[in-house]
């Protein structure tokens, strides 16, 4: 399987991959002289770019579900992905297919080569930022709904301007790079709003008031979300008030998701007011209830085992999974939880233990079984060392073991093998990742063999 320049879908991945030892750097230049380069072919869509902390994949996998239903083609830029890299380019919820992605990629090489002469090597995501807008240029959908990557000001996927900017929330993440107080990340946040934008958000406190002022400065019409009221949950997802739909059935798992329904609610009302697509209260009602986002809440009968994936890689989605595990326990099958977890080494992994296990964490957590893994990533923290940090945040009070087990496919096989109960597998979405390709056969996932590929 190759482009028309002879390059399969493993070398394009390599290409790309070659590129992230430049690591990240912020910054629009490269980025712009990339997408120049091709012709601009950001200039072929419009949309939202969605940016926040936490939220953004369900605000994008609402939307796009109503937006679908509908009738309207969309393009989506997940991320990061699980199982496959396609996963990051998708029209209609399914990946760029491999013959596409490798002519892509083949096409951006040869640009990005003239633009590192002139600014520097451009990195991997932004070589991938310009393959979306390839794709999306060649395959013409209605619209596009873009998750930013880090921050928003300096990001990459900022050199488009959809025409509506949407902000989830503003909390504490990436401080290494976006600064130390939630002030500051909103700085960089709010910068995705421009000058004729319509902008949501759903943030609150002191990060609304740096998002306010910035709307105000560009003269973009801003509007802000509270949460949908709550109405109720079960196992398979939760029940909200929205204005003008009344009780909506949300087909996503957690509390938190009722602020993300409203905010992706809002998010098509400013779609509407862009005159970028209309959506209806029964497509909306639809989408709303069908909408998946997996490895977020994702729940799966293995075995005749219940297991939940979710990421929970910052202090506010562990809390955020805290609260939904409780909520769920009396929907899931009987006996103890086995949890099995890694996590990045630059990540605030005390935050995160002591949001899922330390005093007012999880009571569901207080006689799970804890599996500490890693996985084979130069950032992520060995099983040993992510053992001793939840031995140490822990509850006092908790009774279930701590075990180690460093490859996570073993972590995980173990796990749904010997549970007496639930299993849910969080910490990292690599590990969720690697859990969902090992457990689930999704065609749509599956890449060409590496030798035969070459």
């Amino acid at each position: 399987m190759t482009g028309p320049a002879g390059l399969s879908y493993h070398g394009a991945l390599a290409a790309l991959s070659e590129r992230g030892r430049f690591g990240i750097r912020l910054g629009l230049g490269r980025t712009r002289a990339l997408l120049h380069g091709l012709g601009d072919p950001q200039h072929a869509v419009r949309g939202a770019l969605v940016g926040g902390t936490n939220g953004k994949g369900s605000v994008l996998a609402l939307a796009d579900s109503a937006l679908r239903a509908a009738g309207y083609r969309v393009g989506t830029t997940p991320k990061p992905h699980l199982v496959t890299y396609r996963e990051r380019i998708c029209i209609d919820g399914r990946p760029i297919e491999p013959d596409d992605f490798a002519r892509l990629v083949g096409a951006v090489l040869p640009v990005a080569d003239r633009v590192a002469r002139r600014l520097g090597q451009p990195t991997e995501f932004e070589l991938l930022t310009a393959v979306v807008f390839a794709s999306f240029a060649e395959a013409r959908p209605d619209l596009a709904l873009v998750e930013v990557g880090l921050g928003g000001r300096l990001d990459a996927t900022h050199a488009w301007d959809g025409g509506v900017a949407a902000i989830t929330n503003v909390d504490l993440d990436h401080m290494d790079r976006l600064g130390d107080t939630v002030v500051a990340i909103a700085r960089e946040k709010a910068a995705i709003i421009e000058r004729g934008d319509v902008a949501v958000t759903g943030a609150r406190g002191d990060g609304l008031a740096v998002i306010l002022r910035r709307a105000r400065r560009v003269g973009a019409p801003l509007t802000e979300v509270v949460p949908a009221p709550l109405l109720g949950w079960d196992r398979d997802g939760i029940d909200v008030e929205l204005p003008r739909l009344g009780r909506t059935r949300v087909g996503l798992r957690g509390r938190h998701q009722a602020a993300n329904a409203a905010t992706a609610d809002a998010l098509l009302d400013a779609l509407e007011a862009a005159g970028i697509a209309t959506v209806g209260w029964d497509a909306r009602r639809q989408g709303y209830a069908s909408a998946v986002w997996p490895g977020r809440l994702e729940l799966l009968s293995i075995g005749g085992r219940d297991v939940l994936l979710d990421g929970a890689h910052n202090p506010a989605g562990a809390a955020a999974l805290a609260v939904a595990l409780d909520d769920l326990r009396p929907f899931l099958v009987d006996g103890p939880v086995t949890f099995v977890t890694a996590a990045m080494g630059d990540k605030d992994v005390d935050g995160i233990v002591a949001a899922l296990a330390g005093t007012g964490g999880a009571s569901t957590l207080l006689d799970a079984t804890i599996v500490c893994t890693s996985l084979d990533l130069p950032r992520s923290m060995p099983a040993g060392d992510l053992a001793a940090r939840w031995l140490v945040g822990r509850s006092a009070t908790a009774r279930g073991g701590i075990v180690v087990e460093a490859d996570p496919i073993a972590a995980v096989d173990r796990a749904v093998a010997a549970a007496r109960g639930p299993v849910v597998v969080a910490g990292s979405l690599y590990l969720v990742g690697a859990a969902r390709g090992h457990l689930v056969d999704d065609p749509d996932l599956r890449d060409p063999d590496p030798i035969e590929d070459r």
